[in-house]
């Protein structure tokens, strides 16, 4: 493993230190931070110049899918993985995964990157969960083992992702948000595009009415205050981050509604570490 590569107690600790946040946007010209204290969003610049196609967070830790490589994000430098040109990227129990264009998924480790498998048409990772178009895959001990579901655009482990015991995990698909009980269960019907969740039960989708949060065990509406589509959801601590295509920065604690900042880039999505 790099020499950068922090223990998962250390990147909590990290994440926590302080009440600012940097938050990172995936955007058309590179990958953009953004300050926020609580809910008051601050100054923001281009932070890395690349063509990012995914962007996700663990704590003390952003990954970036461009068209060159995986880049990690470590005290605030940007560390090239070697991995290749990828289109999406994930964290399982805090180790970076990535995905290629010939579905290619691997893991990166202290040996380097290890191959887990490959699936047609991979469109999202988070923890243990592959989204891909013929359905929902479960990396394991064996490598990768489908496991229901077909025409997946997001899903979310929360789990799996930061090394914890708790949350609910989740898939998006083009019939509707499905959680995984005994079984994928119903949880909203229509065509769904995004979800993020954390271990503390907080949760974010994207459905035909637009952004949803789980209130109570509830999908209720949660819109933002702009006529544009979210494409990507993060959760903090301290709040939940949204980003929009047309590159607006959406940020809202439990105790306020959401503010926003407009980026004047076109998003594809947003991560915290």
């Amino acid at each position: 493993m790099a020499d950068f590569d922090l223990s998962i107690d250390e990147k909590r600790v990290y994440a926590d230190k302080s009440g600012k946040q940097t938050v990172y946007v995936a955007a058309e010209m590179g990958v953009v931070s953004v300050d926020v204290s609580d809910d008051l969003v601050g100054g923001f610049r281009i932070d890395h110049r690349c063509t990012p196609r995914d962007i996700v967070g663990s704590p003390g830790e952003v990954a970036v899918a461009t068209d060159e490589d995986v880049l990690l994000v470590h005290d605030d430098a940007y560390h090239e993985l070697d991995f290749g040109p990828a289109t999406t990227v994930g964290f399982h129990r805090n180790r970076v995964v990535a995905a290629d264009e010939s579905g290619r998924i691997a893991r990166y480790g202290e040996d380097g990157w290890e191959e887990l498998g490959s699936v047609e048409d991979v469109r999202a990772l988070d923890g243990s969960l592959v989204a891909a178009a013929d359905g929902v895959y479960r990396i394991g001990d064996s490598g990768l083992t489908h496991v229901g579901l077909d025409d997946v655009n997001d899903v979310s482990d929360p789990a799996g992702r930061l090394g914890s015991d708790d949350g609910t995990l989740f898939a998006a698909t083009d019939s509707g948000l499905y959680w995984l009980g005994n079984g994928w269960m119903d949880a909203l019907e229509g065509t769904t595009t995004v979800v993020a969740s954390m271990p503390d039960g907080r949760a974010h989708a994207v459905g035909p009415d637009g952004l949803v949060s789980l209130e109570a065990e509830e999908w209720v509406a949660d819109p933002i205050p702009m006529d544009e589509t979210v494409v990507g959801v993060a959760h903090d601590a301290r709040a939940a981050y949204a980003v929009t295509d047309a590159g607006t920065f959406c940020v809202r604690t439990v105790k306020d509604d959401w503010r926003t900042q407009v980026l004047g880039l076109d998003a594809v999505g947003v991560a915290v570490r």
